[in-house]
């Protein structure tokens, strides 16, 4: 039994990542002790398999991830602005969770949640500390959904986490699947050209998010096509604020009809018009200052200061990036 809880504790923690998951400390330990095999089994098992809420049951745990589903899909009318209780509108702009997360956090290269309940905890260099999924949850809240934090023990958290563990089914504790955060990009080693980004955006994006990035709105008053500028989108503290974060989402992603396997914009396209992009006035998140207290650990594509360099504010925002 000893051995048992040692080992269950050894795969709690086993995977610990540096700067949101590109560096791992240490990785899985496998119950047969090939660690390298394990991982290249479990790599090419596919777990990007559309799941469907609907033919869960009634028990208390199905009612959360079907509730937790509902948040995901329309986080603006039950804790945003449309929520019929003040008490519960924690969002601050009408996006809803999947603008990010597409499919519900089902699709590959498109900040999915398969496969994430088992990577937390998780050290995460914009708070120098290891935190929590709940914790990660509320960065999102306080950022790209421009709100507050949501209570870590409220059935609103609790839904949403049983959504991403269910999704999570399967895939053992600690593994990263091919498919998770957004495609590489080949960056290029110049300033972002925000005319180009403007013609790609004129001719790729704007159809759906209109001329002036207020997107298109939906009849119960969250968004088709979301804004990607204006007050009711991100704020400037969130991740898809850097442009090379919004890049690599724009290349796997958009416009509709591109996939990770083929891309409608190229690497500098895709570059040009995420600088673009995030060229227009947003919101902006207060305490921004607090964030990365090690200042070595702050991506260098952070568009607000301080900074460990002597680089500018504009340089650090649209490069080149050295």
């Amino acid at each position: 039994m000893v051995g048992l809880l040692f080992f269950t504790a050894v795969i709690s923690t086993a995977y610990l990542l540096r700067d949101g998951g590109d560096k791992p400390i240490f990785s899985i330990v496998l119950p047969n002790g090939q660690e390298e095999e394990g991982i290249e089994q479990y790599q090419k098992k596919e777990f990007f398999i559309v799941k469907d809420t609907s033919g869960l049951g009634q028990s208390l745990e199905e009612e959360y991830i079907k509730y937790g589903y509902t948040l995901i899909n329309e986080t603006y009318k039950h804790i945003g602005p449309l929520a019929d209780n003040p008490d519960m509108r924690y969002a601050g702009n009408n996006l809803a969770c999947k603008n990010c997360h597409l499919d519900a956090g089902q699709k590959k290269f498109a900040a999915p949640y398969v496969g994430l309940f088992g990577l937390f905890p998780q050290y995460r260099g914009r708070e120098n500390k290891i935190g929590t999924l709940e914790e990660r949850i509320n960065g999102c809240m306080e950022r790209s959904m421009n709100g507050k934090k949501l209570p870590k023990d409220g059935k609103e958290m609790k839904a949403m986490v049983a959504y991403m563990k269910w999704l999570s089914e399967g895939v053992p504790t600690g593994t990263k699947l091919e498919g998770r955060g957004f495609l590489a990009l080949q960056v290029p080693d110049r300033k972002a050209d925000l005319g180009k980004g403007k013609e790609v955006y004129a001719k790729k994006c704007q159809s759906c998010h209109g001329q002036e990035g207020k997107g298109v709105s939906n009849d119960i008053g969250g968004y088709i096509y979301p804004p990607l500028w204006g007050e009711d989108s991100y704020n400037h503290g969130a991740g898809m604020h850097r442009v090379l974060t919004a890049a690599r989402f724009i290349k796997g992603n958009m416009p509709l009809g591109a996939t990770y396997e083929k891309p409608l914009l190229s690497d500098e396209e895709a570059f040009d018009v995420a600088a673009y992009i995030n060229s227009h006035s947003r919101p902006l998140k207060e305490n921004t200052e607090k964030d990365y207290p090690d200042l070595s650990r702050k991506p260098m594509d952070s568009p607000y200061p301080p900074f460990a360099d002597n680089l500018s504010a504009e340089q650090h925002k649209y490069g080149p990036f050295h």
